[in-house]
Order: C-alpha cells, then structure tokens, then sequence
C-alpha cells in the first residue's frame, strides 16, 4: 500500500478567545499590524453543512500570508415540535480540527518558519487584552492536519 504523506509547510498558533472573528480580526490588526480582510469564500468540506470563517493578510514585501480560522461553526435548527413560551433551538457544533475543541481560532502562517519570529508574534497576540492565551501548535501533530490545507 503507497502512502503520500504532505509535508507541512506551515506555522500554527492556537488562539482562546471569546471575541467574534470579525472583532478579533480588528485587534490582531491593531495591535501587530496586519492587514487581515475577510475572506470571500469560507472554509468548507462536502457532506458538510459547516463553514469556518476564513481572514487573510497576505504580507508580499516578507513573502508571508497569514490566515484567521473559526475552528468552531454552530448550526441552529428550530425545533417545531414543541411551541412555547422561549424558541426552542437545537444547536450543533462543528469543529475545524475536532482534536483542538478547546481552541477557538487558529493563526495560519505560510512563508515564515523563523522561531523567534513565530515567538514575537504570539507574545504580541497574548498582549492583545481580548485574547485569553495564544500558543503554537505542531501541525505534525494534528490528526486533521489535511483540513487545514486550501
């Protein structure tokens, strides 16, 4: 049996924070001086009702792109069978990379595999006061590693 195995060629920073994408977004723009915009497309898989939200800055003077990821959708579907006083909603939650449910979003960055370049980064993420922790992430290590290339 032949396996093709991809060689990662990427750096990946785990971010916790409540914020919505958007708001976050605005902050990492702020405060490291990105250029993040939104996406036209979002992340999506086939058989998959789920799409994650997709923000890129592509840094062409460094040769670098960066992109936000929701690692989280939730999909709300109303429930008809019960009326009543409160909506009653049933909410399904989907993950990017279902091993890291405790991560809300993930910083993908092509073009730069600098460790102290990585580092300086995430250290001015955690300064962001609105992010909760920030760290990388060995993409090796990822069984989902595949969704995250597009």
């Amino acid at each position: 049996m032949l396996t093709l195995d991809l060689e990662v060629d990427y750096s990946l920073i785990g971010i916790h924070c409540a914020e919505e994408d958007y708001r976050l977004a605005y902050f990492i723009n702020k405060y490291l001086k990105f250029n993040l915009k939104k996406h036209e497309y979002s992340l999506d898989f086939k058989n998959s009702e789920a799409a994650y939200p997709l923000f890129e800055y592509k840094d062409e003077p460094h040769f670098t792109n960066y992109y936000l990821i929701n690692n989280k959708f939730v999909h709300h579907t109303n429930n008809q069978i019960q009326p009543g006083l409160f909506d009653n909603q049933i909410s399904t939650v989907s993950y990017l990379i279902p091993e890291k449910k405790k991560i809300d979003f993930f910083l993908k960055i092509e073009g730069c595999s600098d460790f102290e370049d990585i580092q300086n980064i995430i250290l001015k993420l955690n300064a962001i006061k609105h992010i909760i922790t920030s760290y990388s992430i060995d993409p090796y290590s990822l069984k989902s590693k595949d969704h995250l290339i597009f």
